[in-house]
């Protein structure tokens, strides 16, 4: 087993890190049952709080406003922001855009809700893009599935394509997406597929076990923008150490080459071996170790520009709050220790809130995770060596760079 190669410069021990949050932001809920229950990313909120996130002199948590018409037509169609309107006004289904159905249930205020999530992304977005702020967070969003005429995922309004589509038309020239979401981010792909402006990278289950069906190697970009989407498929049962190889083996050299002028990436936190909806056995502490790398990477080659989301993760006590609060943490650019106690406080409102009984520490007890380089040799045995060489030959050619070496 190899230790980490050097890393690039540690980014700033004090990173400005501005957070986009309103209590509003609950009000994206599919109602009762649905797995995407708000409560996380209150309980992550919470969480925040109580470890001391919010009183750090380099944060600011600030309120934003709703994404009107003129910036969900970036990236959807008029006449399903208008369905998106009617569903929620009346309450009635309507599947040919995709609302009313198990994944997507109409709830009143649809629209409200969905725009309130797109507005904090590109608020964000906008306070990176100026120079307001170094990083900046919507926990709330990384809706990655919705496309531009139909919901689908449990995402309404595709908050990460505007945000990347509002960056464009503000005259950023080369955004780059990282999706570490365990599902793959088939409606951020699709909103850019033909833009050599964007890279997408997604890491996530192989369709082949798991919606939403998409995210071959073989999907590489449209005419003109090939080797600009970049899908790492990856087998079930996929843990901590493999998946980092796998996150090594792509995500940094590509980013080197690309250089983008800002990075935005998606977190989902369904990788998690808790999480019910998927097959993937990684642990808060692998989590945080890909956070920290792509830290690392903003700074490297992106000025430092970041921009993080959310996204899935259905384990909403055990795992979501505390991925998420590492995350914030680490954007913040002081990272929390894995062996720190969830404060007293948190875990009673935990279980008032939910009726359970929260973790008692932020790590799974793997708080060191080594990585084995994809420089050190290739397994042809290993799965996942598989699933990494297939994006490796299907993309590294269009970027310059050799499959099977680190070169």
């Amino acid at each position: 087993m190899s230790s980490p190669a050097a890393s690039p410069p540690t980014p700033p021990a004090s990173c400005g890190l501005k957070i986009l949050w309103d209590d509003r932001l609950v009000a994206y809920d599919f109602g009762p049952g649905h797995p995407m229950n708000p409560v996380r990313v209150e309980l992550t909120m919470a969480l925040a709080r109580e470890l001391g996130l919010h009183d750090r002199a380099n944060v600011r948590v600030a309120r934003f406003d709703a994404a009107d018409d003129k910036l969900l037509r970036l990236v959807h169609e008029e006449p399903y922001i208008a369905a998106v309107k009617h569903a929620g006004e009346t309450g009635l289904p309507d599947e040919r855009h995709g609302l009313g159905t198990p994944d997507n249930p109409v709830f009143l205020g649809m629209h409200d809700a969905s725009a309130l999530v797109a507005g904090a992304s590109v608020a964000a977005a906008e306070a990176v893009w100026t120079g307001e702020a170094e990083h900046a967070a919507n926990i709330s969003g990384g809706l990655h599935h919705a496309l531009s005429g139909a919901a689908s995922g449990f995402c309404v309004y595709n908050d990460p394509a505007i945000a990347i589509a509002w960056l464009l038309d503000n005259g950023a020239e080369r955004v780059a997406y990282v999706d570490i979401d365990v599902h793959h981010g088939d409606g951020v792909q699709a909103a850019f597929y033909d833009d050599p402006r964007v890279l997408t990278i997604s890491l996530h289950e192989t369709p082949r076990t798991l919606f939403p069906g998409t995210g071959f190697p073989n999907e590489t970009g449209g005419t003109g923008a090939e080797g600009t989407s970049v899908n790492v498929a990856l087998p079930p049962g996929t843990g901590d150490v493999p998946w980092l190889r796998a996150f090594e083996a792509i995500v940094p050299p590509l980013l080197r080459r690309f250089r983008p002028q800002v990075l935005l990436t998606q977190h989902g936190a369904d990788g998690h071996a808790l999480d019910p909806l998927a097959h993937l056995t990684l642990s808060v502490d692998g989590q945080r170790t890909a956070y920290a790398a792509l830290h690392r990477l903003a700074h490297e080659t992106a000025g430092g520009r970041w921009i993080v989301t959310g996204g899935g993760g259905y384990e909403l006590v055990q795992v979501v709050p505390r991925a998420w609060a590492h995350l914030l943490a680490e954007a913040s650019g002081a990272a929390i220790p894995p062996e720190t106690p969830t404060p007293d406080g948190w875990r009673e409102f935990v279980r008032l809130r939910t009726d359970e009984i929260a973790p008692r520490r932020m790590t799974d007890g793997t708080s060191v995770v080594e990585v084995h380089r994809w420089g050190n040799g290739y397994d042809p045995a290993s799965p996942v060596d598989q699933a990494v060489l297939a994006t490796r030959r299907a993309v590294f050619p269009e970027h310059g760079l050799d499959p099977m070496t680190d070169e």
